[in-house]
This record gives C-alpha cells, sequence and structure tokens, in this order.
C-alpha cells in the first residue's frame, strides 16, 4: 500500500477518454495526465517525453541505474516508465490519495514492490527530510495543483532540497510554463541554487511547457557524444531525443543577468 498522509479533502481525480487516450483531470477541464490505452508504457503527453531528457546527460552504460523520484503523480506515465521500461528503483511523492487511487485502478500504476514505492505525502516535506540527502539519481518535478496554473512549489528552499536529494551527477527536470511570466522567476530560481552552467531549457511545447533541467555537478558532453546519445536513445525507447537537442539551450542571457544583479545571500 502507498504511504499515507493525514485525511483531508482534495479535489476529486475525474477521468475522460477521446480517441484511444484516457485523461486525468482534478475536478476540472484542465489535464492532469494522460494514457494510451493500447499502449500504457507509451509517454502519450509531449512535455511528459520531454521530462525525459535527462537520458542526455547519462551515457549509455548507466542510462538506467540509481534511483528515480518523481513529485507529483499526474497519470503515473514517468512512474510507469522509470519501473517498467528502465527498471530503475522508482518512487513517486503524491498529496492527493484520490489521484494514487485512480492511477492504480485506470492508469496500470502497479502496488508496490521491491522497486517501486509511492508516498502518500506532502513533497515540500518529503525533500526536506535530511536522511534522504544524496540518495537520488534521477528527480522529476511536476507540480501543479487542480487549476494548472503554476507550480504549487517554487522557492529557493524548496529547490536547494531537491538540490540535496541529488547525488553527485543527478540530474533533475522540471516542468514550468514558458510562456508564462513566472518562468523566468522558476527559472532563476533554479538556477540561483544549482548554478547557471548546471541549468539548461527546452524550448517551449505549443502548449507552452517549458522543461527545465538541472545537474549536480555534470560535465556536458562534446556534441559528437550528445548526438550518439540521441540516437541510442530513440533505437532503444522510441523517444524523440534528437529532437530535445535541437531543442536545449542554456539559460536566457536576461535569466543570468538578473542572477548577477540580485544581491548574495
Amino acid at each position: 500500500m502507498s504511504k499515507k498522509i493525514k485525511k483531508m479533502a482534495w479535489a476529486p481525480a475525474t477521468l475522460s477518454e477521446f480517441d484511444g487516450v484516457r485523461f486525468l483531470h482534478l475536478d476540472s477541464i484542465w489535464v492532469q495526465g494522460a494514457m494510451r490505452i493500447r499502449k500504457p508504457q507509451h509517454l502519450e503527453l509531449e512535455y511528459i517525453q520531454r521530462m525525459m531528457v535527462w537520458m542526455l546527460w547519462r551515457d549509455s552504460e548507466s542510462l538506467r541505474e540509481g534511483h528515480a523520484l518523481q513529485l507529483g503523480l499526474g497519470a503515473a506515465a514517468i512512474t510507469r516508465y522509470c519501473h517498467k521500461v528502465l527498471r530503475m528503483q522508482t518512487t513517486a511523492v503524491e498529496i492527493n490519495p484520490t489521484v494514487i487511487h485512480a492511477c492504480r485502478i485506470w492508469f496500470h500504476l502497479p502496488e508496490d514492490d521491491k522497486r517501486l514505492t509511492v508516498y502518500n505525502e506532502d513533497a515540500a516535506r518529503w525533500v526536506a527530510d535530511a536522511e534522504r540527502m544524496q540518495t537520488v539519481q534521477v528527480l522529476n518535478v511536476d507540480l501543479y495543483d487542480h487549476d494548472a496554473a503554476s507550480p504549487v512549489l517554487d522557492d529557493e528552499a524548496f529547490y536547494a532540497n531537491c538540490f540535496n536529494l541529488l547525488a553527485d551527477g543527478g540530474l533533475m527536470t522540471v516542468n514550468l510554463f514558458g510562456r508564462d511570466a513566472s518562468f523566468a522567476r522558476s527559472a532563476a530560481r533554479i538556477a540561483a541554487v544549482f548554478g547557471s552552467d548546471q541549468v539548461w531549457s527546452l524550448a517551449p511545447t505549443k502548449e507552452g511547457n517549458t522543461i527545465v533541467v538541472a545537474a549536480r555537478g555534470v560535465a556536458v558532453p562534446e556534441r559528437e557524444e550528445l548526438e550518439r546519445r540521441a540516437a541510442n536513445i530513440e533505437a532503444q525507447f522510441d523517444l524523440p531525443a534528437s529532437k530535445w537537442l535541437r531543442l536545449v539551450r542554456p539559460l536566457p542571457m536576461s535569466i543570468i543577468n538578473q542572477l548577477k544583479a540580485e544581491p548574495q545571500t
């Protein structure tokens, strides 16, 4: 069973289906996740595929190694993928128990086993636990409320705890809205913690989702090596890694200049 937090009132998880795809909602029209019913391990949404861009920063020998953590379960797409396809040690943290229940019933999320643990807990408290420091190699952060307007955890203290969770060489991806004014603030907070030379972003999807990648002490490979890794990912996992590579860019100078202008604490 999932490890639980105190009972509270939560926005209920609801479902819709269209053209062979099942969607998760939180009592609103906004999509919180999706699964192609006949291909449950396929990553259906483009921004969810891009959350896997961390794979470019890992060589083929270590691609499947380590502990993958998902903050915000959604329709469990990344959690299923890390557990079932990559076969990594996988953990998910989700505050809303109705989401976990819906994922177990409707989105092929398996029960906990020796490689999978789902916590019904507050992600802010979970990542702040000092006993978990440097225990994670891959961290995926997708924390939005039922209105899907902005991240519910988005301050420097939270990102500092995320940094502390990562082992040396660890990688974090974060879903942000790149066409929203909050993107620059969020990216600047991440860069303030990880360092601007350890943070990159992808161009926004057509829906406006921008994936930010942050690393803890990762040396960026040469372009030829990244191209080899992209080709390997495409061949093994049928993910559009070559497209990711074309879309990855350093943080805009406006954000870096904003960091330089702010007083250091």
